[in-house]
């Protein structure tokens, strides 16, 4: 296989995850539903409304992350600001597969250091734990966690 081709990519997007998305076209119908329902000053209702609307839709667009494994190595690379994140593979002592947290409801990181864990998160259930030599923890949330594991074990394998 070709050093410069990945052997896997996946983009994760910020507005495609199912229970924030529904989240806001319930507050969207509730605010048509009030604007049908008030006899007076009830416009900025339903200018709201087709904000909610079309705030969900750009967001589903909107790249929060990608994450590359190329070269004995994974890469997440964000939006406009963020930097290229990169993990050696060579560094690695342990690959599994595990939930990405056990909270229904999540919110959207890109290399979030808390107590000994680095975490990257979209959508989603699943995601890839990476311990290094030095206890570090990377949790890296996926909608293709199997592919995912494959190709890390496969480059790691290299």
């Amino acid at each position: 296989m070709s050093e410069n081709k990945p052997v896997f990519i996946e983009k994760q997007y910020l507005g495609r995850e199912f229970i924030p998305l529904t989240i806001r076209l319930v507050l969207a119908m509730s605010c048509f539903a009030a604007y049908f329902f008030t006899q007076a000053g009830g416009d900025l209702l339903i200018v709201v409304g087709f904000a909610i609307i079309i705030i969900s839709i750009i967001m589903g667009f909107l790249l929060h992350y990608r994450t590359r494994v190329q070269n004995k190595s994974v890469m997440l690379d964000g939006l406009w600001t963020t930097r290229l994140v990169k993990i050696d593979l060579n560094s690695i002592v342990k690959a599994e597969k595990g939930t990405y947290s056990r909270y229904l409801f999540n919110n959207p990181v890109y290399n979030l250091h808390t107590r000994g864990t680095i975490r990257f998160y979209a959508g989603g259930k699943e995601a890839i734990h990476l311990t290094d030599r030095d206890g570090l923890l990377y949790i890296i949330g996926s909608q293709h966690a199997n592919e995912f594991l494959r190709a890390v074990q496969s480059e790691m394998a290299r």
